[in-house]
Formats: C-alpha cells, sequence, structure tokens
C-alpha cells in the first residue's frame, strides 16, 4: 500500500469504473494481432517489481517463444486501466486488481478465466481467498494486512507494556506524547479522512471488539443493539486518542502517516510492511527501534488487523491458457523474486513461502526476522482477526465495496471528532447511511 489514489480516483473505484465495466460487456474481446504475446498489466510501480517482472517475462520467452508484455499503471489506476482495455477490444491477458468487488463484477459479466486448478495447487492464508460461485479467479500475491507500529525505544525508557486495551493504548499515546529533536511529538497518527487510508488505518478497532457489518443472510447487523453500543464505545476512546495526533488528519493519506512516523512526530502509526523499509531508507536510526502489535479491543480478549491483498486476474482473452501457463510458470520460477522487490510489504499469502529457504534468505527479512514472524502469527493466531469493510459478508458482494466507496466510517469519525456530535448519534447517522448505500 504506497499511494491507493491517483488523479482523483479511488484506488477501489467502483462506484464509477464499474459502471464503465458494465458497459464492457457490449464489446467482445478481439484476437490479438500477435497470438504468440502475453499482455500483462502490472499494478505494483516501484522499479524493483517492475524489474523483477521483466526479467521473468524474458525468460518466459527465450525458454516457451511467447513475448510477454509488461505495462506498468499505479495500483489506484489498475481496473481503470483493466476495463478500458475490454471496451478497446484489447483486453489483457493478466491483470493486477486490488479490490474484492472489482473482480466479482468481472467475473460476473464473464470477462475473467477461472484459475481454480492452479489456486487450489497451494495451501494459502486465512481470508485471502475469494471465490466466485465456487471458481477462483484471483491469484494472490500478497497481504496487505494494516497493524500498529509503536516506538519501542519510548516503551522502554517510560517502562510501558504493549497495550492489550483500548484504554492501555489511549494511555501509552498519551506517555509518549512529549518533545524529540525540539519538535512536539503526538502521540498517535491516524487519518480521518474520506478515503482509502482511513478505512485501511482507522477501523481495526472495531473488528478487534466483534463488530460486524453484515451476518451470512446479508442482514445490517451493525444496526443492531449490541453492535450500536460497541460502536459507540470505539467513538468515545477515538474521540480521545484524537486529542493526542497531529493537526491536519482530516486530510492525512499513506504517505502522511509514514512520514510521521519515520519522521519521529508519531509515536504509534498503522501501517504494513513498507514502513520497515521507509524506516531503512529514510530514518535508519529508527530502523531497530520499532514494534508491532495488532489493533487492540476493549477488553484484552482479542485483536485485529485491517484486511488488504493484491492479486493478478486472467482476463477471457484468446491467449487464456497461455496466461494460466504463464502465472503457473512464475509461481515456482519467479514469484520468490517479484516477492523480494518489497521484501517486507509483499507478504506472502501462500504458507508455503514462509518455510522456503530462498524467500528467507533476503538480507531485510534475514535483519527483521522478528518483524516476519509477528506477521507469520497474524495468521497463525486464532485470536487475531482478518476483517475489513470490503471483505464483510459472507461471500464476495457489492454492498460492502459500496459501503466502502461511500465513506461511511470515515464519516463517522469526522462527525465525532470534528463535529462533536455524541457517539450514539454518530452511529445512527451510519447506520442510516448503510440502509440508504445498500438499498441504492
Amino acid at each position: 500500500m504506497t499511494t491507493r489514489k491517483t488523479g482523483g480516483l479511488s484506488r477501489r473505484s467502483l462506484l464509477t469504473a464499474g459502471a464503465g465495466a458494465a458497459a464492457a460487456t457490449i464489446y467482445m474481446p478481439a484476437v490479438h494481432s500477435q497470438v504468440h504475446e502475453l499482455r500483462f498489466l502490472n499494478g505494483e510501480p516501484a522499479v524493483d517489481s517492475v524489474r523483477a517482472l521483466r526479467v521473468a517475462a524474458a525468460q518466459y520467452e527465450k525458454e516457451r517463444r511467447i513475448k510477454v508484455t509488461i505495462d506498468t499503471v499505479p495500483s489506484g489506476d489498475a481496473y481503470t486501466r483493466t476495463v478500458a482495455a475490454i471496451k478497446g477490444g484489447r483486453p489483457y491477458d493478466i491483470s493486477t486488481l486490488i479490490f474484492v468487488a472489482h473482480v466479482l463484477t468481472l467475473a460476473n459479466e464473464g470477462q475473467l478465466t477461472p484459475i481454480t486448478e492452479l489456486v487450489n495447487r497451494h495451501k494459502w492464508g486465512k481470508r485471502i481467498l475469494f471465490p466466485v460461485n465456487g471458481q477462483h479467479y484471483w491469484y494472490m500475491y500478497d497481504y496487505n494486512l494494516c497493524w500498529l507500529f509503536y516506538r519501542k525505544d519510548l516503551y522502554d525508557s517510560a517502562k510501558l507494556e504493549p497495550p492489550k486495551t483500548w484504554a492501555q493504548l489511549l494511555e501509552n499515546c498519551r506517555k509518549t506524547s512529549g518533545t524529540e529533536g525540539g519538535s512536539q511529538r503526538f502521540g498517535m497518527a491516524t487519518p480521518i479522512g474520506n478515503n482509502d487510508a482511513t478505512n485501511w488505518m482507522s477501523l481495526a478497532y472495531m473488528w478487534a471488539d466483534g463488530i460486524s457489518l453484515f451476518d451470512d443472510k446479508w442482514t445490517n447487523t451493525f444496526a443492531s443493539e449490541e453492535n450500536r453500543k460497541r460502536a459507540a464505545a470505539y467513538l468515545d476512546f477515538f474521540g480521545e486518542m484524537y486529542k493526542t495526533m497531529p493537526p491536519g488528519m482530516t486530510q492525512a493519506g499513506f504517505g502522511t502517516i509514514t512520514a510521521a512516523y519515520s519522521s519521529g512526530q508519531a509515536a504509534h502509526a498503522p501501517y504494513a510492511g513498507r514502513l520497515i523499509e521507509i524506516l531503512e531508507q529514510r530514518a535508519p536510526q529508527l530502523a531497530d527501534k520499532y514494534g508491532m502489535m495488532p489493533y487492540p479491543d476493549s477488553a484484552g480478549k482479542q485483536a485485529a488487523v485491517n484486511h488488504g491483498y493484491d492479486g493478478w486476474v486472467v482476463g477471457k482473452t484468446p491467449m487464456a491458457e497461455e496466461a494460466v501457463r504463464f502465472l503457473e510458470w512464475f509461481s515456482d520460477a519467479h514469484y520468490i523474486n517479484f516477492l523480494h522487490s518489497a521484501p517486507l510489504h509483499f507478504q506472502p499469502p501462500r504458507l508455503d513461502i514462509y518455510d522456503d529457504a530462498r524467500w528467507r534468505a533476503h538480507p531485510l527479512i534475514e535483519k527483521h526476522a522478528g518483524a516476519v514472524k509477528t506477521m507469520q502469527g497474524f495468521l497463525d493466531d486464532p485470536n487475531i482477526v482478518i476483517r475489513s469493510v470490503d471483505t464483510e459478508g459472507p461471500a464476495p458482494d457489492l454492498r460492502p465495496a459500496k459501503i466502502f466507496e461511500s465513506w461511511v466510517f470515515p464519516e463517522m469519525l469526522q462527525n465525532k471528532v470534528l463535529k462533536n456530535l455524541s457517539s450514539q448519534d454518530c452511529v445512527s447517522q451510519a447506520v442510516e447511511k448503510m440502509n440508504r448505500v445498500i438499498a441504492g
């Protein structure tokens, strides 16, 4: 999760780009002018990631005499580009998609090729596969789980323990506020604006406390009396934690939060493994002073990390069969090289990778073995909940996606900390908006 919003378009653009996808069904994919070419749309624009894919493409062409063309766009643009290619009559054979609703939409429109047999060859971590009507269309290449980072050196000097409850976290945020290098240090940095960052970084406290949005019959369970009480308690806690945050959190995005933590402005911040890579590159003095923990609940009974995920899909194209063969070959020959292009950020969803000596041989994975163990522990620990707005419900569905993109919960936070509404009123407004969005 580098930047998840580009050109004013949400990374998870369903309500706008989704309409384009529906329109795309009137177009029939044209046969490629070069039938021995695979077109791969990559959504990871970092130099090392692009290089890893291009090296694989060159080797595949040498071995199989199939040219693989790598086009690269920011992840937030990948779905729009995929839809545009379909509408243009030259769909991509392999595309990066980063939102379950996009996969659902394209699969239901008959634009994707099932890869169930390939997916079933591996053992995967929890809540990372999203089958549609019993078929797998997505080869997941990483988790984008979000957890909390804290300054371990500050904890040590203040004799603090990693918090197990909201109250303990709030107290730790207060005690780690102060000054550093002549500048003010805040206890926590977390976004509260209408953006993807808020949905990803600021809500997992609810999942930890057992709050849900839907049951297995798609009933709006957030509207239940019990969930209303829990959500109001979460807002009471968040309102107090907001007092320990730096100004500008209504405009904060992913980069704002990583900068606040890596610069020493904030003692706590949510993020994924990329933050460790940022510390290594920009703040090496802090690269051995961080701690990692899941989001706590209110009572110390369980904890959570917010879900995130990225994967590749195979289009319904004349080269689909070859595209599946490429993914199969790539998953054995070059997948680990690709993971090494962001070694601590690309958390493997395939469980066999954690025991693969080739993957563990990367210097940063070796250096930060403790962090890697913690990340793997999020998958192994039954008391760690992995949830997110867009993955709520019993199966992939557009309803949670619409809630995600309607900023229901970012606005709930804003009503609390900016408008000073009562927590109960904030929750009631969120329920009302959820119902409108679902009905629409």
